[in-house]
This record gives C-alpha cells, sequence and structure tokens, in this order.
C-alpha cells in the first residue's frame, strides 16, 4: 500500500488515532516522572490537551488539510495544560502554520509541517533544554525532511518518523543527566512518541483497541447535567458552584490500599455536593457532582488511581451569564483597575489568598494544572483593566505566559512557582504603582522566600545522591529533594534544619488535608524549642499532596 497524499479526512484520523493512543498510555508516560513525589503530571496533561485538540477536530467535517490541522492547533492551544501540553500546543501550531492554503499535502509538506513546528515550539519555549519532548521533534523532524527528499509515500515517511522518534527518545538520558541517574527516558518525549506511533497506526489503517465502555458513560454524565441545569433558580440559590465530572482510571498498587466500592464511594461523595452521579466498570469510575470544593472530590478519587479527563465549571458565573443577575443594580459593568489572578489546590489556601487580594483563585496545581483556556477564562472573569497572573507552580508558567499573549487586557505574569512565593508577591503589591512596578516588585519579593514541602515517595529512586524508598516522606527544598525518612516529623526537621539560617525571622506553616491539629501543636513546639528566635504562623491551607508546606523568609 503507497499513498502519496493525505487530505483533511486522512488527518482527522491521524489526529484522533494519535490522541486515542495517548489516553491509553497516559498513565505509564505518568510513570516516568524523575521526582518520585505523587504527582505524575506528564502523560495526564499532554492527554487533556490532545484531546481538547481532538474534540476541536470532531466538530468540523472538512476534508480540507488546512482547515482539520488549524482545527487541531486551535483546541491544543486553549485546552494546553502544563509545560508539556504548552510544547506540544506549540508543535503542533507550527505544523498548521506549515500547511496553510493546503487542501491535501504530499510527503515533502508534511515533512516541511512538522519542521515548521519544531521551529515554532523551539521559539515558543525562552530557554530550550536538550533531552526533552523539543529535542525529540526535532530530530524526528530534521529526518522526515532529510527522508521527504526521496521518499514519496507518506506512510513510509511517517514510519521514519516513528524510528527517529523512539531513537531521539532513547538518546535522551544521555543529554539530560538527571534521567540517566534516575533510569528513565523523557516523558515528554515519549508521549510524543506515543502521538506519533497513534498516526502511523491511521496511515497503515490499523485499529488501536477502543474502549467502548466509555460511551454510555458519557451519555449518563451529559443526559444528567443536562437534566439539572434546566431547573432555574437564582444565582444567590446555587449551593454548590462548581460543576466537576473527572474519571479515574484505576491502579492496582492504590486498589490493593483503598478497595474500591461504588456504593461507598458514591456516598462519601454524596456529602460533598449534589446532582452527583457516578458510574465505573473494571477499568475506571466516572464522576459528575456539583460542589463547592472540587479538589477534596479529585483527592477522593485519587485514592484509586490516576485522574483523566477533569473539567470544572463554575455554575454561578454559567448562570448570571445565562439568565442575568436579578438584581442589576448590584452588579458593576464597569472593569476594575486592577485584579490578581492566581492558582491554588485546597480550601484553606483559597481563602488565604482571597484574604490577601486575590479576585480570583483558580482550583488547580500540582496533579491537577489549569490550561490555557481556564487562566483566560480567569482573566475575563477578574473584569479588570491591569492583571497580574501568578501560577504558584513551575508546571503552569508557561500556560500563564500563553493565555496572557491571548488577552486583550493588560496582562503580565509575575513567575511564581510555589505557594509562598505567590504570598510573597501578592503582599508586595500596591494598588497605586503601574503594571510593569508592581509586576517587577512582586518578581523581586517571590524570590526573598525559600520554600519547604513535605510528601510522600511514589516508587524507589535515587537522585541528588539520595536514595528515597517507596512510602518514605521527602523534604523538599526549593524543587530539590534534601531530606528523606520513613517518619513525617522526622523528614521536617531534617528538612527546617537545612532551610533555616541565622538570618531567618518568619516561619509559615501551611498544614495540608491530612495533617491533624495535634500533630501541628507537636511541631510547634520542637520548633519553638530549637529556633528560638523564629517567629511562626500557622494556616491550615488543607491542600493535598503536600502534608506540609513552609515559607522561611
Amino acid at each position: 500500500m503507497s499513498l502519496q497524499k493525505i487530505d483533511g479526512s486522512d488527518l482527522t484520523q491521524m489526529f484522533l488515532s494519535g490522541a486515542h493512543h495517548l489516553s491509553n498510555n497516559a498513565k505509564n508516560i505518568d510513570a516516568l516522572n524523575v521526582f518520585p513525589v505523587p504527582d505524575g503530571d506528564t502523560g495526564t496533561n499532554m492527554n487533556l490537551t490532545i484531546t481538547s485538540g481532538a474534540n476541536e477536530v470532531k466538530q468540523i467535517n472538512s476534508t480540507n488539510a488546512s482547515v482539520v490541522a488549524e482545527a487541531f492547533a486551535k483546541g491544543l492551544l486553549m485546552g494546553a495544560r502544563g509545560n508539556s501540553g504548552v510544547i506540544l500546543s506549540q508543535i503542533f501550531r507550527g505544523f498548521s502554520k506549515g500547511l496553510e492554503k493546503k487542501e491535501a499535502v504530499t510527503s515533502d509538506e508534511l515533512a516541511k509541517a512538522f519542521e515548521s513546528g519544531v521551529s515554532t515550539a523551539y521559539n515558543a519555549v525562552m530557554k530550550p533544554v536538550e533531552g526533552t519532548i523539543l529535542t525529540v521533534a526535532k530530530d524526528s523532524g530534521n529526518q522526515a525532511v532529510a527522508i521527504a527528499k526521496k521518499e514519496k509515500d507518506i506512510i513510509q515517511l511517517m514510519d521514519q518518523i516513528v524510528v527517529e522518534a523512539k531513537a531521539s527518545l532513547k538518546r535522551t538520558p544521555d543529554l539530560l543527566p538527571v534521567l540517566k541517574e534516575v533510569g528513565v527516558v523523557d516523558s515528554g518525549g515519549q508521549g510524543l512518541v506515543t502521538i506519533y506511533e497513534g498516526f502511523l497506526a491511521a496511515l497503515k489503517g490499523e485499529e488501536l483497541t477502543e474502549d467502548n465502555s466509555n460511551i454510555d458513560m458519557d451519555e449518563m454524565i451529559n443526559a444528567e447535567h443536562h437534566k439539572v441545569t434546566q431547573d432555574f433558580m437564582d444565582t444567590s440559590d446555587i449551593e454548590y458552584g462548581y460543576c466537576t465530572e473527572f474519571m479515574v482510571k484505576f491502579e492496582d498498587e492504590k486498589l490493593a490500599e483503598h478497595p474500591f466500592d461504588e456504593t461507598t464511594f458514591r456516598n462519601e461523595l454524596s456529602e460533598h455536593g449534589d446532582s452527583l452521579l457516578v458510574v465505573s466498570d473494571d477499568e475506571l469510575v466516572k464522576v459528575h457532582i456539583h460542589a463547592e470544593y472540587p479538589g477534596d472530590c479529585l483527592t477522593m478519587g485519587q485514592r484509586y488511581g490516576s485522574l483523566v479527563n477533569m473539567k470544572i465549571e463554575n455554575m454561578r458565573e454559567q448562570h448570571t451569564a445565562l439568565v442575568g443577575n436579578k438584581d442589576k443594580s448590584q452588579v458593576s459593568t464597569e472593569k476594575g483597575n486592577y485584579a490578581i489572578v492566581t492558582v491554588a489546590m485546597g480550601k484553606g489556601l483559597k481563602e488565604l489568598l482571597e484574604s490577601l487580594g486575590a479576585s480570583v483563585v483558580i482550583e488547580g496545581g500540582q496533579t491537577m494544572n489549569p490550561s490555557t483556556q481556564d487562566i483566560t477564562d480567569a482573566i475575563q472573569q477578574a473584569n479588570a483593566k491591569n492583571v497580574l497572573i501568578l501560577p504558584n507552580n513551575k508546571n503552569i508558567l508557561m500556560a500563564a505566559d500563553q493565555a496572557a499573549e491571548l488577552a486583550d487586557e493588560n496582562v503580565r505574569v509575575v513567575p511564581t512557582k510555589t505557594i509562598p512565593q505567590g504570598i510573597s508577591a501578592m503582599l508586595s503589591f500596591h494598588p497605586d504603582a503601574n503594571l510593569d512596578t508592581n509586576q517587577q516588585a512582586m518578581d523581586e519579593a517571590r524570590k526573598q522566600v525559600k520554600t519547604g514541602q513535605v510528601t510522600y515517595a511514589v516508587r524507589d529512586t535515587q537522585i541528588d545522591g539520595i536514595t528515597i524508598e517507596n512510602g518514605n516522606f521527602m523534604g523538599i527544598e526549593d524543587g530539590k529533594i534534601i531530606a528523606t525518612d520513613p517518619d513525617k516529623l522526622e523528614t521536617v526537621k531534617l528538612l527546617l534544619n537545612k532551610m533555616i539560617s541565622e538570618e531567618d525571622e518568619i516561619l509559615t506553616i501551611l498544614q495540608g488535608e491530612d495533617v491533624e491539629d495535634k500533630e501541628v501543636q507537636i511541631l510547634v513546639e520542637y520548633i519553638e524549642e530549637t529556633y528560638e528566635d523564629i517567629e511562626i504562623e500557622v494556616h491550615n491551607g488543607n491542600q493535598p499532596i503536600y502534608s506540609y508546606i513552609f515559607s522561611v523568609e
């Protein structure tokens, strides 16, 4: 079989096949995370990103290659989550530009489109790092251009692209020492290889295994949501403000510790909201719930496996937009001068950031990176002439930058990588200063704080000379694991001993959802005895994943 040209219909099948193949392998890609922390984001983020692109393609019915490629790129752009998702969206943004005004595509044109994608992605990253998804895209793109000079069969071309992508992926540990130390290949690169494998399968006419169990579940969820949203009410009557949908793909390791029972899970979730629907099979469970604190529901689901296909919508905002607020006198259509949009996971952290002046707090963070669309929506919701975005997570920075570029308003990103950095930045905000001055002042402030985090390891590994065992606790200072121990309190002591210096004056403790007050009291007493001159502040952040987050200044 030989294929000299492909059109929009062929591209559609390629994109859908690539998205499906990535979805089936997202869990394995998550497991390639360098740090053994419970945050396997890469596979999840790339999956949600490409699913957004696939959904956009499904909305059109075109045989025009450029139209299909543009729709795919648009969906990826707005659905991009995490750095890996943003880079993926940029690859196909460039790919789409390479196919502009082309109804059908030859092997040479397809190769040049891949090359265009590489160029766009590299330009989008301020400091490109080799040994990542960028390298895999570049090597396979270069191979495509070289082969297309002689090879006119698109199937053969795509086959060689996959071969080179796999070879490049195997070389990533030689380019990025941390990968070699931990013994893994780059997770983003693995995601791209998986997508390209799906493209090749579509061109060959090979069918990847379909998970038909999802179809009925989606129909049930959508039917229930349609029924609920038809009820008319005043916006102020909405008790649970967030329409929350997510799926949990079961993991044997987690099920061994927390056996899944649908009835029990449904009863537990019912205490957190209404309009609840829980549907499960042998591989996953799908949930729809109207909740006030969606993060609590997501955390409950994570006990059984990996979160996939998450969607959270603010129903109060939707309701106001649809039917209008009855008390028009209480609604201002004028834009305020300033707004701060920030990101956090946990009821306590949300309330703390709001008390410091945050206009919109996006529910998200580790394990659930908001998309470019989520941040864009938050900018619009903030309704201000000038907007400052505080991502509070290094894996949200690129999505924040992308949203800022798309926004009509004067929007600046303060590159906060942790919650303590975000808090410090907000404390330096001055409402009378101009946007650039505030951005600079807040950026300087976030650099002055040290961040500590305590969480648990999800596998055995060795990194930076530290041997870490599965289940042990880890102390992390500004992104680097510096302490580990089977005992949580001992890990905290080791971490603080390395973080606190004689010049430091204030220690802020953000208490996680798994930490009891009596445990915090024991810790405070220890700190008071050990560090006599340090001032201690304690806030119940109620954050998942991290038992403690420390801020040292």
